[in-house]
């Protein structure tokens, strides 16, 4: 369910709204209300689509693994459009969805392997303030992964970071995208920064 924006969305005008809006109708069936938001300051929405774009389609790093380490970050963060998009995002493409489903409670689920684990855990200890990365996680992620998927690793994290920064600074929330392809909802936080977003019930 969608809830009010700290700044109202604007239309998406001229080729590059209109072809923003076609990509966005054919992928999600609306124009999302974040998409208006940031219609604002069309240059910075466009840099933000493409660089996001760019990353996503590095492929050193398994899917899962990058879908589950977004997730992570999304959740300890408190994004609930990222994670409803995210948890939607899974379906959509093949992956995963009764782990991904997990991922928001994934400390105390059972489903995941020691390297999921571990991905997540990074994912977290970025996203701190100041980040807690150790070296032994990273040494552990190094080894299993091998240099480039960690980078790679590293950037998805690091971009998740920005866009649920942004989206929480913004007012943007989830839009109900697992509500439409009937997925479960995903599981709860157990901790004081629980979020539940997406999914019938």
């Amino acid at each position: 369910m969608t809830t009010q924006t700290r700044i109202p969305p604007t239309e998406l005008t001229g080729l590059f709204g209109t072809v923003v809006k076609v990509a966005a109708r054919r992928m999600l069936g609306r124009v999302p209300d974040s998409m208006g938001v940031l219609a604002h300051h069309p240059a910075l929405m466009r840099a933000s689509m493409g660089i996001g774009r760019k990353i996503e389609a590095l492929d050193e790093l398994d899917e899962n693994l990058a879908s589950y380490a977004v997730m992570a970050t999304a959740a300890y963060i408190g994004c609930t459009w990222c994670l409803d998009f995210n948890y939607y995002k899974t379906h959509n493409e093949g992956l995963d969805e009764e782990k991904a489903r997990q991922v928001p409670n994934w400390r105390e689920a059972s489903v995941f392997t020691p390297l999921e684990r571990q991905v997540m855990e990074y994912a977290e200890a970025m996203s701190q303030t100041p980040p807690a990365v150790s070296d032994e996680l990273s040494a552990a992620l190094l080894d299993e992964l091998g240099p480039a998927a960690l980078i790679e690793l590293t950037a998805k994290v690091a971009f998740m970071n920005m866009s649920s920064r942004m989206n929480l600074a913004l007012g943007i929330h989830s839009e109900g995208y697992a509500d439409a392809c009937e997925l479960p909802p995903l599981a709860t936080r157990s901790d004081a920064a629980a979020v539940v977003v997406g999914g019938a019930s």
